[in-house]
């Protein structure tokens, strides 16, 4: 939801940082995997270490690199099947490490397993409604939309988290925005089911 309209102004702003990495010579492949490996690095070193504020700054700065490979290719005019596939496949790596690197703080020092269920849900349903999509679709049908698509989710978790960190919030914000996560990811992924089963009903 957020992505679609948010996607104009990020490139925008972003489009000069592309042409930048592209004079130096990287490609949007290199810039996506450079991303993934900073969100997976930022995720799993601070976030079992309870650095929320610090960890979710690392973390961000490597998130805009989910956009700037795409404007890249596009400045080149090189935008691909593969490129797309190596760019969602990678993004599962850091929603994993994101919730996973949560997961870890509670299941140790935060010692608190009804987060660590919340977050494994999250982390869960997230995936399922990604699938969800990408099935439908090598299926011949469109499954998209619904209020939890991993951009919402991700600028949920992050900014939360981030505010949790910097001004020391109770733990029950962020729990509140994890029942709430896990109901929107549920609600999307039977959004998307029932989409398609009234396109295949069609046939």
């Amino acid at each position: 939801m957020l992505d679609k309209y948010t996607r104009v102004y990020s490139t925008r702003i972003l489009t000069p940082a592309a042409r930048g990495l592209l004079r130096l010579g990287l490609g949007p492949d290199a810039v996506t995997v450079i991303g993934t490996l900073g969100v997976v690095a930022g995720a799993l070193i601070f976030y079992p270490q309870g650095e929320f504020f610090w960890g979710t700054l690392f973390i961000t700065a490597f998130v805009f690199f989910d956009n700037i490979d795409g404007i890249m290719a596009r400045l080149q005019g090189r935008t691909s099947k593969w490129g797309a596939f190596l760019d969602s496949t990678l993004d599962r790596f850091g929603d994993a490490a994101i919730f996973g690197g949560l997961a870890l703080w509670f299941a140790g020092d935060g010692d608190d397993l009804r987060m660590v269920a919340l977050l494994i849900a999250c982390l869960t349903l997230g995936a399922v409604v990604s699938y969800a999509k990408a099935r439908a679709e090598s299926l011949g049908y469109t499954a998209g939309g619904g209020i939890a698509e991993r951009a919402d989710r991700l600028v949920a978790i992050l900014v939360v988290t981030g505010l949790v960190g910097l001004f020391d919030l109770p733990m029950v914000v962020l729990e509140v925005l994890l029942w709430l996560l896990t109901a929107a990811s549920a609600w999307t992924v039977w959004h998307r089911v029932n989409t398609v089963r009234r396109q295949a009903a069609l046939e």
